[in-house]
């Protein structure tokens, strides 16, 4: 009959079609809103801007403008000097409209704003611009990655990759590894053994995960492989999402060492026989050392077959022994400040 109620699946999956379409329209809708907004206060710090450098306008105007905004749109926020300030160093920095619309308007207003207050250079904010927008950077994330110097940081592993893989996975993955590594949320003190990082790591796979970058995925530590009859183990192994591909990491606390590639080759050899899928591309192995020489890591690289990245990492300074218990806990830091506060409301 017509007015029978259809099938509990057939409704499940046509109520769970509408969902997702609701969602996207509201995404869609939210990222028009905020394309606008932005665009907004870009023409009025533009205005603003060209006022005082055409026509003698002061800095005092800043000040008076948000009175008379709010009078006129008081359910509007984001008309404070404060704010207003951010329009016009936005509108400074940006001169060009078209450039704003393709690239600034599609991050948050709040983002464009750590982005003018942190990065000076007009080529790294628009790498920083578009790695957010690829990425979706939370606000946190881009201030983690600004200051981590992560543009600097970009690209500079030494590796084989142009050699040994095809277009345009080379610069893929070229792109993805970084050097140094910044592992500033560990402390390690100077007897740590190799399994202490690797522990440390996992221990922190968050911070870890962020560091590496959008699109590694977790597979597991101490990886083990049977090889001819005999038990191998591979320090970390990860999938990269974009790359398609397994990437093989292998943790070293000293200095690189040229017989260091030749592990690595052969645990890639062994995961592109015994893990890759037909679909997946070419394995890669990344070896990271405390330090390591250019020309030895080059000519260690030359003639393997398979694609290797090395390269550092840093780790936050362990504070000497003899001064560890010298300093106050947080415990004492708190008690100061609650006597401090105390003293100051009497």
């Amino acid at each position: 009959m017509a007015n029978e109620l259809p099938l509990a699946q057939e409704y499940e999956e046509f109520l769970g079609e509408l969902k997702e379409r609701i969602r996207q329209a509201q995404v869609q809708a939210a990222l028009a809103v905020n394309r606008e907004l932005i665009l907004l206060y870009w023409q009025i710090g533009r205005d603003i801007l060209w006022r005082q450098q055409q026509q003698g306008w002061g800095a005092k105007v800043i000040e008076r403008l948000p009175a008379d905004l709010r009078k006129a749109f008081p359910e509007i926020k984001g008309l404070s000097s404060r704010n207003l300030k951010y329009m016009r160093a936005f509108a400074e920095a940006y001169p060009d409209q078209e450039f704003v619309q393709r690239a600034a308007a599609q991050i948050p207003w709040f983002h464009n704003c750590v982005l003018i207050d942190k990065v000076k250079d007009s080529a790294e904010r628009e790498w920083y611009i578009r790695q957010t927008i690829q990425q979706g950077w939370s606000r946190n994330v881009l201030v983690h990655q600004i200051e981590s110097g992560l543009y600097h940081r970009q690209g500079k592993s030494i590796t084989n990759f142009e050699r040994t893989l095809p277009k345009p996975q080379s610069e893929l993955a070229q792109e993805i590894i970084k050097d140094p590594y910044n592992f500033d949320f560990l402390s390690l003190g100077e007897a740590a053994q190799e399994r202490d990082l690797e522990k440390a790591l996992i221990n922190h796979i968050r911070d870890f995960l962020l560091e590496l970058g959008v699109g590694f995925a977790f597979v597991g530590s101490q990886y083990h492989l049977e090889v001819g009859g005999e038990d191998f183990y591979i320090d970390l192994l990860f999938y990269h999402l974009r790359l398609r591909c397994f990437v093989v990491i292998d943790l070293k606390i000293e200095e690189f060492k040229p017989e260091f590639s030749g592990k690595m080759n052969f645990y890639v050899s062994a995961v592109d026989d015994l893990l890759r899928h037909l679909n997946d591309e070419p394995s890669i192995g990344m070896i990271l050392c405390k330090s390591r020489n250019k020309t030895i890591v080059e000519y260690a690289l030359r003639d393997m077959n398979k694609p290797i990245g090395v390269s550092t990492y840093q780790l936050r300074q362990a504070l000497p022994e003899n001064l560890q218990g010298s300093l106050p806990t947080v415990e004492q830091l708190e008690a100061e400040l609650d006597a401090v506060s105390v003293e100051i409301q009497e």
